[in-house]
């Protein structure tokens, strides 16, 4: 664990303070708690799983002092825990009872459900992680569904963070595989971010893109070893979600760690909760997005695009209304087909916008496309390491059939305002051309 880099990049962050990341540092739970919070009381946040796991030594440990430690607040351990808008409120109305700091032990559901109520409660939290799952521990905001639609609600991240490594590789596998996807994830989003940066649309931060890029393959390299549960493998893992995490932080944005391999999750996750479907985990349905989205970059990078037909292109571009009714049709969820139309129209050009920015990109084609090449993977690469990983690989495991995936290159794109790959296709009207080469005999996915 290089913890002087993570120290030196806590200097430029908004929120967070303290991170303690270590083997027994839950026996300093209560002196990381009064560096961030003096001599205030604390309430547990956990569910019945982490309140047993580590739950009760956060409790005793920061009640040795003579600290004032409220009830804990558990949540059922089964049925599954969902970011739910709702169980925002119920914490929210718990914590309003007293002004205690709210310590959340657990990982992404619990760390997002706490970290937006503490937020309209008005107060700092510290998080006690317990598995290295996915990059939302050090993360600006909160992924959490309202009216059945995933997004990230502008919260603070928390004020301390503790990491017992001997907790972390104790966790279920399945959990640091899951977080092997979301960090692997970041390959892709780092061309997302290249793409958009080279079209003068979202430019590139390079302390943020650092934080994330500059050691990813280092992070990532030893997926067999993370399944098989080596410690070290495992505080490299951790260690590369934090620094996502803080990179969002940097940045105020989560364009650092998320691209279209998130879009394509994203959408999943919506689909199923709208049509009652089991979830699955986050970070393995970002696994099969990367593979979706490097697929797709494939085709992209066989291309050249300084002979497009811009003239063709402007003529054929939909008005605003036409592209509202593309997208309602496209969702079979009102719900999701209101939130989609309100995003697609956020990010809809003009003709003459359209124009320049394929101007650009036939400009700069020729310059950017090795730098693509050089940050991405090919999809077979990251099947392989996540298969290594103990991750899905195939959309099928994640509860979408090829017919669905087909149309989720589409569809994925509506959901969000931001830029990436996904666009791409679709301003410069090859979509349909890729999908063809994708699903035909002796395609990617057939």
């Amino acid at each position: 664990m290089d913890n002087e880099r993570i120290q030196a990049a806590l200097r430029d962050a908004s929120d967070t303070h303290s991170v303690v990341i270590g083997a027994g540092t839950l026996a300093a739970v209560d002196s990381t708690f009064a560096q961030c919070f003096q001599d205030s009381s604390a309430v547990i946040v956990a569910d019945e799983h982490t309140f047993g796991v580590a739950g009760g030594t956060v409790y005793e440990g920061l009640r040795a002092n003579g600290r004032t430690v409220e009830e804990p607040i558990i949540f059922p351990g089964a049925p599954t825990l969902y970011a739910d808008f709702n169980n925002v409120l119920q914490l929210e109305d718990k914590l309003r009872a007293f002004d205690a700091i709210p310590v959340v032990v657990g990982s992404g559901t619990l760390n997002d459900i706490t970290k937006l109520a503490a937020h309209r409660a008005g107060r700092p939290y510290m998080c006690v992680g317990t598995a290295a799952s996915m990059d939302g521990y050090t993360a600006f905001g909160a992924a959490i569904t309202k009216d059945g639609f995933k997004q990230t609600m502008s919260c603070a991240a928390p004020r301390a963070l503790l990491a017992d490594l001997d907790i972390l590789a104790h966790a279920p596998a399945q959990m640091n595989s899951t977080g092997y996807g979301d960090l692997l994830g970041k390959v892709t989003a780092g061309a997302d971010w290249m793409l958009a940066d080279a079209l003068e649309i979202e430019p590139i931060d390079p302390q943020a893109w650092a934080l994330v890029q500059d050691s990813l393959r280092t992070w990532t390299g030893e997926p067999a070893r993370l399944h098989a549960g080596d410690p070290q493998v495992i505080e490299y893992l951790f260690e590369g979600l934090i620094m996502a995490g803080v990179a969002m932080q940097i940045s105020q944005s989560s364009r650092p760690a998320s691209g279209s391999e998130h879009r394509f999750s994203h959408l999943w996750e919506m689909q199923a909760l709208g049509h009652g479907h089991p979830a699955i985990p986050h970070g393995f349905k970002v696994g099969v997005g990367s593979i979706a989205g490097a697929t797709l970059y494939e085709r992209v990078l066989a291309r050249d695009f300084t002979t497009l037909d811009i003239d063709g292109l402007c003529r054929d571009w939909p008005s605003r209304a036409q592209l509202e009714q593309t997208v309602r049709q496209g969702h079979d969820i009102p719900q999701l087909a209101d939130n989609a139309v309100e995003e697609s129209l956020a990010k809809y050009i003009t003709v003459d916008q359209l124009r320049q920015r394929l101007h650009l990109l036939q400009e700069r084609w020729p310059a950017l496309r090795p730098k693509l090449q050089a940050q991405l993977m090919t999809a077979a690469q990251l099947r392989d390491l996540l298969a290594a990983a103990g991750c899905p690989t195939e959309p099928a495991a994640v509860g979408v059939d090829l017919a669905q995936l087909r149309e989720s290159y589409w569809l994925a794109r509506t959901i969000r305002s931001r830029y990436t790959v996904l666009d791409l296709v679709y301003e410069t009207g090859i979509l349909d051309a890729c999908l063809d080469e994708l699903f035909a005999p002796g395609g990617y996915w057939e």
